[in-house]
């Protein structure tokens, strides 16, 4: 006797499909958990628990060691002067790669092409740039603007020395933002361009007005990344400034490679955590998009 199988009902298969989205992240959750939350776990173990003994003898340590203000106010230079550069040039970079011109194609790759060399080849990269005998002295004596070379990389100048990594970094990674800007471009129709145009907006009315806020999630989502990789950055800066200045990610590998004590380095690492926890959630908060405010 055969038995005919009775037909899924709808409701149970919409069910069935409704738990998809999650089974398919779950790779993706695992990965994180495994590489990323638990390392992070035990980061925060060794920052505040020293031979066993729950203490804040790390962060002590840290808060009173002579190159901390330095690195901390370094660290907030760095990020409060880059991060707004890099988005006004990522943003003119990103217009340019959408407008429908010839040969946006080549600016493209050229655009991409930094992304290939690392943090550490591109502040050597510079650093010969910049050095005393370097290729930018050269040029300038050579255009009879120097008569001497100007020492760009000197430590009791921090605006020059701010000023050279910062250089490096925009060379170096603005192509990161313009990547996900030109995305979230693509996502915008053209019709509200043209509409606003119609209407007599001139260009940078229509950048304001259609397109920033019809690219805030992009934007959002750009701020975020550039904000938690640039206070990652420390090879760039010891690639060029040597001792010159430092970082706190820097000196959280000195204080592991070098006085080979974890706890401290720890301790500064769960500070850079921490502020990348708080610089999100404030671009978070100051660029909800419209949908974002009306759920709250």
């Amino acid at each position: 006797m055969t038995t005919v199988a009775q037909p899924v009902p709808l409701a149970r298969r919409i069910r069935r499909w409704e738990g998809l989205p999650y089974w398919l992240v779950l790779p993706t959750v695992a990965y994180l958990a495994v590489f990323f939350a638990w390392p992070m776990i035990q980061a925060f173990e060794l920052a505040f628990r020293v031979d066993g003994i729950w203490t804040f003898a790390p962060f002590r340590r840290m808060y009173h060691d002579t190159a901390f203000p330095e690195a901390w106010k370094f660290t907030l230079l760095l990020i409060v002067v880059i991060v707004p550069v890099q988005f006004v040039l990522a943003l003119a970079m990103a217009l340019l790669i959408n407008a429908q011109i010839k040969g946006r194609g080549l600016l493209l790759y050229i655009f991409l092409l930094p992304l290939a060399i690392s943090d550490l080849a591109a502040g050597i990269v510079w650093s010969a740039i910049f050095t005393e005998n370097g290729y930018l002295n050269t040029l300038l004596e050579k255009a009879g603007i120097l008569d001497q070379p100007f020492i760009w990389i000197d430590p009791r100048h921090r605006s020059l020395l701010l000023l050279t990594v910062v250089t490096a970094e925009v060379w170096r990674s603005t192509a990161l933002i313009m990547i996900i800007l030109v995305a979230g471009l693509q996502g915008i129709p053209r019709d509200y361009g043209e509409a606003a145009e119609v209407f007599g907006a001139g260009f940078l009315r229509r950048v304001r007005y259609v397109v920033l806020p019809m690219l805030k999630p992009a934007i959002q989502v750009a701020l975020l990344l550039r904000i938690i990789l640039a206070f990652e950055v420390f090879s760039t800066v010891i690639a060029i400034t040597g001792n010159g200045a430092t970082v706190l990610a820097a000196e959280a590998w000195r204080w592991d490679s070098s006085y080979l004590d974890d706890n401290v380095a720890a301790a500064y690492a769960s500070l850079i955590l921490i502020l990348s926890v708080v610089s999100a959630a404030l671009v978070i908060r100051l660029l909800r998009t419209p949908r974002e405010q009306l759920l709250r």
